[in-house]
């Protein structure tokens, strides 16, 4: 059997004593993408942040591609192609839109730069925004420059940690747009952290829900959205979410 793309194992996290994850599983498969979803607090994004070894401690199993990486380093983890955009996006703000894309094609490496056009083509409202400083731009426009940055790189697997909240509803219908197209067009798995209730169903076929820290459910989108009991015990979802911006 082929080894998934990404995949977490036992995976437990903690910051200084206080433990946030225990024993977490999950896998994301090439071209696919994968909701992680749960109720504030349940440990997603301290997910993302010990996947990536990002200022947290942890212990158990990372892989990409079969490859161990749980003892990687954030740039280690990057180099070998996992590309993470954070909840507060990290734009330069004294760098222009372009500049912030250069700056990535930089650090590609060896890896060869997704050029700038083609990011274009897939974000079709980058391209008035490339003479922008990054302190210029909406939430929502850092959202997306955070977005096609992270994809310069042509990561094997990218983790989008939450990546429409807050944001005005035509951003939020641009970003599931392209992020549904990114699988196909960059070959991409994707993890991804959502709160808004359609926009994870329009997105996932396979989730993971975690509950304080552990996984409480991981299975097909369609089952646990249209299960009313199990939806609601686990996210206490409303019984009509769509787009409501209320979370998950």
């Amino acid at each position: 059997m082929t080894a998934p793309l990404l995949a977490v194992s036992n995976l437990s996290a903690w910051y200084g004593s206080a433990q946030v994850l225990f024993g977490a599983d999950l896998s994301v498969e090439a071209g696919q993408i994968v909701g992680l979803l749960g109720r504030n607090g349940a440990g997603k994004t301290s997910t993302l942040r010990a996947i990536m070894g990002a200022g947290i401690r942890r212990t158990g199993g990372v892989a990409l591609n079969g490859r161990d990486l749980s003892r990687d380093s954030l740039e280690q983890m990057a180099r070998h192609g996992v590309g993470w955009v954070p909840d507060d996006r990290r734009i330069f703000g004294r760098l222009s839109v372009r500049q912030n894309l250069e700056l990535a094609a930089l650090a590609a490496g060896r890896r060869r730069a997704v050029p700038i056009g083609e990011l274009c083509t897939a974000f079709p409202m980058l391209d008035g925004l490339l003479g922008k400083h990054g302190n210029e731009l909406s939430g929502g426009e850092q959202q997306l420059v955070a977005v096609a940055r992270a994809l310069v790189a042509r990561p094997l697997v990218l983790l989008l940690d939450e990546p429409t909240e807050g944001l005005a509803p035509l951003i939020v219908e641009e970003l599931v747009r392209a992020i549904s197209a990114l699988p196909a067009e960059f070959g991409v798995g994707i993890l991804l952290v959502e709160e808004n209730a359609e926009v994870a169903a329009t997105l996932c076929r396979q989730v993971v829900v975690l509950q304080l820290g552990q996984v409480a459910y991981s299975g097909g989108a369609q089952e646990l959205f249209g299960d009313a009991q199990l939806r609601d015990s686990l996210l206490a979802l409303p019984a009509h979410g769509a787009m409501s911006g209320r979370p998950l």
